[in-house]
């Protein structure tokens, strides 16, 4: 029985004005900011020809506010599923261009239906946020909506990963979702996220403030630490998100994509040794050290101008993807801070959910000073660090490049917090504190009856690294598994990781522990 023509031309009537929104001229303008539609937005995204939508037929059942009849593209929202990379990932992109992509109850319905999708096939969940808020004329409605995404993005959360891609407005409740999701990038020009806009700001405070002092990119990846990568456009955007999902597993029972070596590379790179000044209180640039350490010199970096004297990042090391934590003695000396420590824990944590390996490079003088990190509560954030590596059941390997003192050298991953391979340099210097402040306490007499105090002051110096924290003494104690050459390190962390990948470590059975938020 063939199917009547009438009933063939209603569904590609119906089809194409799902998938027909804005006209001509509107999609123009926006392709000149740099902007593409919703479905643009997924088409770059998928592989060609393996996207299925979910729910195109779906609408709205607001019949109030001269919302009776009127029909929206989509409901506002294209969903589905598709490949990346030949891995399926689930993703809903609003489309700012049918009623300004608003969020009602069927468009929140079928976000959750993705949602449903991400968690019953294990798959990663992309959403891309173009929208200007709930749909008013919906009332009540458009809240319930916003609750149901919420939930479902905790439900997710440690199940599968969660990126959120803001490219236009993402306003008041809504930037709560992309707040519980993994990742968050975010559009440099076009795009902004805030709780309260500049006129709301100065009508309640008086206060005056631009768009890009409350919710612009830069300073979401510079001061309140919500965006972890800025892109330029929307192509570039997407390209992170790929790049993103590389390194990462589809699920939390699934390992990452690696590839090890198919023969382990044990050869040395004298080189390494050349990127450590000959002072130690001299900066040491610790990107060097990565570009050396991982394959090809190619890493991710994620929250890179958030809190920058604490470098995280994705990388592979002779095939392995691994999670890299290294202080940055080129910022505060290297120090943990407040910041710092918020970044590192939130990076562990999702690497630990995933299963993917930690690598810690350690360079670290202590946290930082200050009555403002005190009043700020740096014991409470900088025991998150000390929480989330102990938690930590991954694969994990500290390498202590040079100072590792007091507290921080604990919150840097040290043997008791649970690492599996401690590996030092021969300038690694591990102690209760710096050997400036030491030798006041224990040598202030020879100090005081010294007539060269400054060199009296170097002797002693030299005196103190070698009896107190010469990295001997540690592994003599057996805090640290051997002393390397620099040049040494790439071939040994990546034979410790080849040896660990099938690691397996049980915890007290609980419901969660009670991180220190």
């Amino acid at each position: 029985m063939a199917i009547p023509s009438k009933a063939l031309e209603t569904l590609q009537k119906r089809r194409k004005a799902a998938m027909e929104s804005g006209d001509e001229a509107k999609i123009k303008k926006r392709h000149e900011k740099g902007l593409l539609t919703a479905r643009e937005r997924l088409d770059l995204l998928f592989q060609e020809g393996t996207f299925q939508e979910l729910g195109m037929h779906m609408q709205h059942r607001c019949n109030f506010f001269g919302m009776e009849g009127k029909e929206i593209p989509s409901d506002g929202v294209v969903v589905g599923t598709g490949f990346v990379d030949g891995r399926q990932v689930a993703a809903a992109s609003q489309d700012f261009l049918a009623m300004a992509g608003t969020l009602g109850k069927m468009h929140a319905t079928k976000i959750v239906a993705g949602m449903e999708i991400a968690k019953k096939t294990g798959i990663p969940l992309v959403t891309f946020k173009d929208s200007g808020g709930a749909r008013i004329q919906e009332a009540v409605d458009a809240l319930s909506g916003y609750g149901e995404v919420f939930y479902q993005n905790v439900i997710l959360s440690g199940v599968v990963p969660q990126i959120a891609v803001i490219l236009g407005p993402c306003a008041g409740g809504a930037s709560y979702s992309p707040a519980l999701m993994d990742f968050i990038i975010m559009t440099r020009q076009n795009a902004q996220m805030f709780i309260t806009g500049p006129q709301v700001i100065k009508a309640v405070s008086g206060r005056e403030c631009t768009m890009d002092e409350v919710g612009g990119a830069l300073m979401h990846a510079t001061v309140s630490g919500n965006v972890h990568f800025i892109a330029d456009d929307d192509t570039q955007a997407i390209e992170i998100c790929k790049k993103l999902l590389s390194y990462i597993p589809n699920n939390n029972t699934q390992d990452p994509p690696h590839q090890p070596y198919p023969e382990l590379d044990m050869s040395e790179d004298p080189e390494m040794a050349d990127i450590v000044p000959e002072e130690p209180k001299e900066a040491m640039d610790v990107t060097k050290v990565i570009e050396r350490l991982v394959d090809d010199g190619d890493y991710l970096q994620v929250h890179e101008l958030f809190a920058q004297n604490l470098i995280c990042c994705f990388a592979r090391i002779q095939g392995i993807i691994v999670g890299i934590l290294a202080n940055q003695s080129k910022v505060k000396a290297g120090c943990l801070d407040i910041d710092a420590s918020d970044k590192g824990a939130r990076f562990i944590r999702f690497c630990n959910a995933f299963n993917i390996p930690l690598v810690n490079l350690v360079d670290v003088p202590g946290f930082l000073p200050g009555i403002e990190q005190e009043r700020g509560g740096i014991i409470r954030h900088g025991a998150k660090l000390l929480f989330a590596y102990s938690s930590a059941t991954v694969p994990k390997i500290t390498i202590i490049l040079r100072k590792a003192y007091g507290g921080s050298y604990l919150a840097m991953c040290s043997q008791e917090l649970g690492a599996d391979v401690v590996l030092a340099w021969p300038t690694a210097e591990i102690a209760v504190m710096g050997a400036e402040g030491a030798i006041n306490i224990l040598y202030r007499k020879e100090m005081d009856e010294a007539e060269d105090k400054k060199a009296k002051a170097k002797e002693l110096v030299e005196e103190y690294r070698e009896k107190f924290a010469s990295p001997y003494l540690a592994a003599g104690r057996g805090y640290i598994t051997d002393v390397i050459e620099p040049g040494q390190t790439r071939g040994h962390v990546a034979l410790s990781l080849r040896k660990l990948l099938n690691k397996r470590e049980l915890r007290p059975m609980k419901k969660h522990g009670n991180i220190p938020l």
